[in-house]
């Protein structure tokens, strides 16, 4: 089967999804988590990619990211899946591959759709039954957006930032969001856009991308859906 083209334009989010191969786990301890966020933390800084939101699962990752010029993303996971698996395939005596084959990744409109990413990536663990409420998860990005546990990580996207002119007032207006939660639809289009790899966004946004790139950017209809179409919401 062919892989559909990723969509990379600089100065565009992505809503970005690596997976354990076969499910298994990507993280046994709280060294691997931490590890793993050390290793975000500088293929951001060295290839340009700004991290807006980011939520590590079991055998899974959802980062938000804007790259500053195209290809930034795919350098920034490449580094990440280079220095990562090899530390943790020491640790615990293991070779050969860890990731489920490539991240995907979808293009992200502004303002509501970059939001419902925010929305989608930190409320992972409470749709897996991991948590109850995203503050109960130590290993997402909510405590820097909505608690002012600050994360040098994390930088703020614009849609993020227009929630509120002040500091106390956006972290408010987060929580709230946060806590309406979404009608599941938002859910599944979220999942079904990433896992094509097409543009989440409006009509008008889409058909522009699509103008400029010259490829697919809504997603097309597959028949009958699979039994769990939230897969990525394991634990």
């Amino acid at each position: 089967m062919a892989r559909h083209p990723r969509i990379d334009l600089p100065g565009i989010a992505q809503h970005i999804v690596q997976r354990g191969n076969n499910r298994q786990a990507c993280f046994a301890t709280d060294a691997d988590y931490g590890g793993y966020l050390r290793e975000l933390a500088e293929a951001a800084s060295k290839h340009g990619c700004a991290i807006h939101a980011y939520v590590l699962m079991t055998n899974h990752v959802h980062v938000l990211a804007t790259p500053a010029e195209a290809g930034a993303i795919a350098r920034m996971m490449q580094a990440i899946g280079r220095r990562y698996v090899g530390c943790f395939n020491a640790r615990y005596g293991r070779t050969g591959t860890l990731w489920e084959g490539r991240y995907k990744a979808a293009l992200v409109g502004s303002q509501r759709y970059v939001l419902a990413c925010y929305r989608y990536i930190e409320l992972n663990p409470v749709r897996a039954g991991m948590v109850s409420s995203p503050e109960e998860y130590r290993w997402s990005s909510y405590g820097h957006n909505a608690l002012r546990a600050r994360q040098s990580l994390i930088t703020a996207h614009p849609s993020y930032m227009a929630l509120a002119s002040d500091d106390t007032t956006r972290y408010v207006r987060y929580r709230q969001f946060i806590a309406a939660r979404a009608d599941p639809d938002e859910a599944e289009s979220i999942h079904k856009h990433t896992a094509q790899q097409r543009v989440f966004g409006n009509e008008r946004f889409q058909a522009q991308i699509a103008a400029l790139t010259g490829l697919v950017a809504m997603v097309r209809s597959r028949g009958r859906p699979k039994a769990d179409p939230h897969r990525a919401d394991t634990k």
